[in-house]
C-alpha cells in the first residue's frame, strides 16, 4: 500500500525506525534527503574550531623585554582560542637556582590570571618544567 503510493508520488519509501512496532515509514525523495545531510554535515565540519597547543619556550634569566613579548604571544594565543604549553628549560648551572624559574612561572600565573586558567601545574621533565594554560 505504502509502497504504491509513493511509487504513484515520484517519492521514495524510507524506514525511519525498523525497531519500533509497527515500523515507521515516510514518503520522501531519498536522494534529495542524503544530499541536505551531507551539506548539513559539511557546514558543522567547516564551523567547528580545533583548539590547538601553542608552545611557549623561556629560560630562567629572561629579560623583562624579552619577557613582554613573550606575553603578547601569549594573550593573542588565548585570544584566538588556543591552549598554551609553558616550557622552562634550565641549561648548565641553572638547575641550582630552580627557585628562580618557580618565580617565573608564578608571575605568568599572576599576569593571566583573568585571562586563562593552569590546565596541567608546572611538573618537571627531566632539565625542564612544562605548565599548560587554557583560556577561559
Amino acid at each position: 500500500m505504502a509502497v504504491k503510493m509513493a511509487q504513484e508520488a515520484g517519492m521514495d519509501l524510507v524506514e525511519i525506525s525498523p525497531n519500533t512496532s509497527p515500523p515507521v515509514c515516510k514518503i520522501m525523495d531519498y536522494g534529495k534527503y542524503k544530499y541536505s545531510a551531507q551539506k548539513k554535515a559539511a557546514e558543522a565540519r567547516k564551523r567547528q574550531k580545533t583548539v590547538e597547543i601553542k608552545e611557549i619556550k623561556l629560560r630562567p634569566m629572561i629579560d623583562d623585554h624579552d619577557y613582554d613579548v613573550k606575553m603578547r604571544a601569549m594573550l593573542r594565543f588565548f585570544e584566538e582560542g588556543d591552549k598554551v604549553k609553558i616550557t622552562l628549560r634550565y641549561r648548565g648551572r641553572e638547575m641550582a637556582h630552580q627557585e628562580i624559574g618557580t618565580k617565573l612561572l608564578d608571575k605568568i600565573k599572576t599576569d593571566v590570571a583573568e585571562l586563562a586558567k593552569v590546565e596541567q601545574d608546572a611538573r618537571f621533565e627531566g632539565r625542564q618544567v612544562v605548565m599548560v594554560l587554557a583560556p577561559r
